[in-house]
């Protein structure tokens, strides 16, 4: 696991919810917010698949810790590449067509497959776990006030 340098995060990222393949709330229990495509063609090279953690808003609300997916989902067999958001708090209802902003800050681990949905469902627990004791350090809290959640899309 690795967390940005000081006071520089790994990425920002700006656009609008679009639906994903509906397996998030559904199937896995663990609602994800999807980039549209722009956005993941625009991610840095530096970002390769994997499991990243930050800070997300939602249009000008309240600014979460959040996991995000970037990847194939290989227990899926996805052809097309995907950023999943997962923002740590439980939301009334979807946003698809909102914008959200989202300051990447740390890796916690590769993209894996996985032979059994359950061990799926656990990683991704682990995952959120992780996130949220990351999220709570000092260095991360920093990010929580940049001026990406002060700008308007």
């Amino acid at each position: 696991m690795t967390t940005s340098a000081k006071n520089q995060p790994m990425a920002s990222l700006r656009g609008t919810v679009v639906k994903g393949f509906g397996r998030g709330s559904k199937e896995l229990g663990i609602p994800t917010a999807n980039f549209d495509e722009q956005v993941i063609e625009s991610l840095p090279e530096s970002m390769t698949q994997g499991i990243y953690y930050g800070w997300a808003q939602v249009d000008d609300g309240d600014i979460y810790q959040a996991v995000m997916s970037i990847g194939w989902n290989p227990y899926y067999h996805n052809t097309k590449r995907s950023a999943e958001v997962h923002i740590i708090h439980d939301f009334p209802e979807d946003f698809y067509g909102s914008q959200m902003k989202m300051l990447v800050i740390g890796y916690i681990r590769p993209e894996m497959n996985f032979d059994l949905l359950d061990a799926l469902i656990s990683a991704i627990h682990n995952d959120i776990n992780v996130a949220k004791r990351e999220l709570e350090t000092d260095q991360a809290k920093q990010f929580k006030t940049s001026s990406i959640f002060n700008s308007k899309l």
